[in-house]
């Protein structure tokens, strides 16, 4: 380059921009491209000082002109700043400042965003929190032009002193700085339109390992000897280059239309208009991936560099698990001898569990174990009950989005649900949602996690009513499967996502082998995911809009879940998303539709005249008995047919057909948590107060039951109940003993008073609300039965006491609705007396009747 005048010099710099850009979209790397910039602005530095030096001579000495940051490392992107620090003794740069002014000057008169600094040699030494980029920039430092000597000096100022004395100082200021920065970015990187500097992941990520790496003394070239952390570096190096030259401007945000362009260039993927096209989905899963690394390179470094706080080491205590244990705070593998612990599923998953229970996440080099022993764990993973139990205790584990993000990152989550590998990094198009799907499937995970928690004593009324209910499930394992699997569907082309989602996770539940009430409880979830959110978008004080609703949940249980999978879901778009108003109608929609799911039951009933699908599946697994079958059906409340699969209809169909030999047919099927008992027989007075209290006499705890019957007066009584002493699963002989006994006490034919009285009672624990006894009825909800409505605290032997009172004042149970939300029993029945409705006396004498024996239970 020769000295000219200003326009000539910017004309220079602008064709040898030019030149730049074109080798980069001819192939050139970002890197490649940055390195020329640096190259080319040195040199324009370097001729505009020497005019200065030339004029002045003794310029020559005493000033040094160094690049720091971006610029320092060499890695200056098409329209970033030009940081320059002119570093001069003292006095030096007071004599200059003209010299220093018009070097300034005419960089921005070339196009350039130069950003100089003057500092003198001995402000350069200490680290100052207050302005720690200029001492972050210095770490990243090289010489341009001038006096050699001092930059001499300036180096060994920074190796030696300020890299040194203050490396502490600057490692917790790196720390702060990083968290900070991830926050405004909600702690991902997998955001729809990522900043790929900023993001989680993104390129400043790969310059604080750079820092770090220095102030251990080691190389700052991150990437040497890591071929994958190059690649990675090299495409988001690729991307910025893109990104600065789509917009004319330093812009780092991949929004939609730059992704298409990006993906239709291939850039960073080494295919540049050469007319084959790269889907915009698949060119962000590889940019998310690459930015996976960068993140994981960082955990490593902060990890190494020892700053990860004490409130993420999460000082806690594990009980000793075979094949790995907590040290300084983090999960770390036994090491590996005749057996490898990261070989095997059981210790792998139950690793995970003590992440989701504590918070504390694995040690890097567990970390890499795992991931290389991935072929391994497939061969030996085992499906079937005992994944179910391992995954719930993942997904139920306080901390459990973290160990679903940690297993995904690893390959793991899609080892245990193939299913969800089709949301990857899945970025959905929208102006509404923040995040990919897979990530807006694990914020939804959080958001429910974090109902559990203390709201505190400011938090609105709506927030307290949610975290109430959240811990009113009878399995939550179910919400947050249900909630894993939600978004699957959308990973397959297609309309309605919720369907093929279903779908999908009928495939899981069936992998698991999950009870058939619980599967029907996560499928009905899935299936009528958007549902709730849908209703809020109507008039949801519309009796029609209500019953609407009610009538796709079916049942109180469902309704909880869904209420609570909608606030997640809609909380978990974008953080704003949940307004207060919002909130608020949510949670009064909920209380309308469980309101109705009471009111209705009794008044719509199965008509077989008018087949519908749900009638034709069943008679379908019954041919030659359809006949027989439409009369079983007949005149059941459609609550029957709505909550029963046609499978376990067609059971309760075929016990039917063995009263002869035995008038009380009974089945029974036990799980881990919660156990579930039948009984379907003809109808007569106190057989829903015989269940009742033959359950309270084995010592089990009646959690919901329903009670249903048909024009033909046959009844199917379902209770639902918790094995308080582990009886059954402790003793599986024990079995089916319990269930003739139960047969045996129902049918009247041994004394339940008997068995009571030889059952110990045990010290009933105090409990953490009470619950006021509230008994309501109403004439309006039914024509032709009276619905009682018992609020009271949930205590053994409440349902047998209340349905024992029921029957001794002889009313007959049409249908009952029994449920339990924490120390909360909700029983709903609806009653008749002489097949009439009941009259104000009657009402009157069984308030007080129901209210005597409640509390008699309760003492």
């Amino acid at each position: 380059m020769t000295a000219t005048n200003d326009d000539t010099m910017r004309a220079e710099y602008e064709r040898l921009m030019g030149q730049i850009r074109r080798d980069f979209e001819v192939g050139d790397s970002g890197l490649a491209v940055a390195g020329s910039r640096s190259d080319l602005v040195d040199a324009f530095i370097r001729r505009l000082w020497a005019v200065e030096v030339a004029a002045e001579p003794r310029f020559a000495k005493g000033i040094a002109i160094v690049a720091i940051g971006g610029y320092g490392r060499a890695q200056l992107f098409p329209h970033s700043d030009i940081d320059m620090l002119f570093c001069a003794e003292k006095g030096e740069a007071l004599r200059a400042k003209d010299a220093i002014r018009r070097v300034s000057q005419a960089l921005w008169d070339c196009g350039m965003r130069a950003s100089p600094m003057t500092r003198a040699l001995a402000e350069c030494e200490r680290f100052a929190p207050e302005n720690a980029e200029f001492g972050l920039s210095l770490m990243d430092r090289r010489p341009i032009t001038g006096d050699a000597a001092i930059f001499a000096k300036l180096d060994d100022k920074i190796r030696n002193k300020l890299m040194v004395r203050d490396a502490k100082a600057i490692r917790s200021e790196i720390a702060s700085l990083t968290r900070e920065r991830h926050g405004k970015y909600g702690g991902t990187l997998f955001h729809l339109e990522p900043h790929i500097k900023d993001c989680p992941g993104g390129l400043r990520d790969a310059h604080v390992c750079g820092w770090l790496r220095m102030l251990q003394g080691r190389s700052p070239d991150v990437g040497k000897g890591d071929g994958e952390f190059e690649e990675a570096l090299a495409f988001l190096a690729a991307v910025r280059c893109f990104l600065h030259y789509r917009h004319d401007r330093d812009d780092n945000t991949l929004d939609w239309l730059a992704q298409d362009a990006a993906a239709e260039q291939g850039i960073g993927l080494g295919r540049r208009a050469d007319g084959g096209k790269i889907d915009a989905a698949y060119w962000m899963r590889a940019y998310f991936r690459h930015a996976r690394i960068v993140e994981r390179r960082l955990l490593r470094e902060l990890e190494v560099n020892g700053l990860v706080r004490e409130s993420e080491l999460r000082r806690v205590k594990l009980v000793p698990v075979p094949g790995f244990r907590l040290k300084d705070g983090r999960i770390v593998l036994d090491p590996a001898g005749a057996a490898d612990p990261a070989a095997d599923p059981d210790t792998v998953l139950a690793a995970f569990a003590a992440m989701a229970k504590t918070g504390a996440a694995f040690s890097t080099e567990s970390e890499e174990r795992i991931a290389a022993a991935l072929p391994r764990l497939s061969a030996y993973l085992e499906e079937g009950p005992a994944l179910w139990s391992k995954l719930s205790a993942i997904l139920t584990g306080a901390r459990a989005g973290m160990a679903l993000r940690a297993m995904h990152a690893l390959g793991l989550l899609e080892l245990i649900l193939p299913e969800f590998h089709g949301i990857d990094a899945l970025v959905i198009r929208d102006a509404y949602h923040r995040y990919t799907v897979d990530e807006h499937t694990f914020v939804v995970v959080d958001t429910l996690h974090g109902l559990e928690s203390d709201p505190g004593p400011n938090a609105p009324e709506w927030r307290v009513k949610f975290g109430s209910m959240i811990r009113e499930l009878q399995n939550p394992g179910l919400l947050y499967l249900a909630a894993l699997l939600h978004d699957t569907g959308k990973g397959r082309a297609g309309g309605d996502h919720a369907i093929e989602s279903a779908r999908m996770a009928k495939g899981v539940l069936v992998r698991l082998e999950m009870d058939a009430y619980d599967s029907a409880l996560v499928m009905r979830l899935i299936e009528t995911h958007l549902e709730m959110s849908a209703a809020l978008r109507r008039d949801i004080f519309d009796a029609k809009t209500v019953r609407v609703f009610a009538g796709k949940v079916q049942t109180h249980e469902s309704l909880r879940m869904l209420t609570l999978f909608t606030y997640a879901d809609i909380q978990a778009v974008h953080p704003d998303a949940l307004t207060p108003w919002k909130a608020e109608n949510l949670w009064r929609l909920s209380m309308n539709a469980a309101n109705q799911l009471d009111r209705n039951v009794d008044e719509e009933r199965v008509s077989t005249r008018g087949r519908d699908e749900r009638i034709a599946r069943v008679l379908a697994l019954l041919p030659k008995r359809e006949a027989e079958a439409e009369q079983f059906l007949e005149g059941f409340p459609e609550r029957y047919l709505k909550t029963r699969s046609a499978e376990e209809i067609r059971r309760h169909f075929e016990m039917t057909t063995h009263f002869d030999e035995e008038p009380f047919q009974i089945s029974c099927n036990y799980g881990t948590s919660m156990s579930e008992i039948t009984l379907v027989t003809r109808d007569r007075p106190r057989l829903f107060a015989g269940m009742a209290s033959a359950l309270a006499a084995w010592g089990m705890n009646v959690v919901t039951a329903d009670a249903f019957a048909n024009a033909a007066g046959v009844v199917v009584d379902s209770f639902r109940f918790t094995d308080t002493f582990r009886t059954l699963e402790l003793n599986v002989s024990e079995r089916e003993r319990f269930v003739e006994s139960v047969r045996e006490l129902v049918a009247g034919r041994a004394s339940v008073e008997k068995m009571l009285s030889g059952r110990r009672r045990s010290r009933r624990r105090a409990p953490r609300i009470t619950v006021e006894t509230k008994i309501d009825f109403d004439e309006t909800a039914s024509s032709h039965s009276t619905l009682l409505q018992i609020v009271a605290q949930d205590v053994p032997g409440l349902l047998r006491a209340v349905s024992l009172t029921l029957s001794a004042s002889g009313h007959n149970v049409e249908v009952a609705l029994v449920d339990t939300e924490g120390e909360t029993a909700i029983d709903v029945f609806y009653l008749t007396h002489g097949g009439m409705r009941l009259n104000e006396e009657q009402e009157s004498e069984l308030r007080s009747a129901l209210l005597e024996a409640i509390d008699e239970n309760a003492r």
